[in-house]
C-alpha cells in the first residue's frame, strides 16, 4: 500500500545521524494519497503519491 500506483514511488532506507555521528536504520515514506480518479472511465481508488497529483498524471473525480 505505501507505493504509488501511476509512477511506482514507496519507501526509501537511509541512515538517522546523532550529534555524536552514530547511525541507525531509519525508513523514509512517499506522501501517498489515496484518491479516486478515473481509470477507463470507470472511478476507482488509487493509491497515488502527491507528486504524481500535482504535476496532473491522474485525473480525480
Amino acid at each position: 500500500m505505501a507505493k504509488c500506483a501511476v509512477c511506482g514511488k514507496g519507501v526509501t532506507f537511509g541512515n538517522n545521524v546523532s550529534h555524536s555521528h552514530r547511525r541507525s536504520n531509519r525508513m523514509i515514506k512517499a506522501n501517498i494519497q489515496s484518491v479516486k480518479c478515473n481509470v477507463n472511465g470507470t472511478p476507482t481508488k488509487l493509491h497515488v503519491c502527491t507528486r504524481c497529483l500535482r504535476s496532473g498524471a491522474v485525473e480525480r473525480v
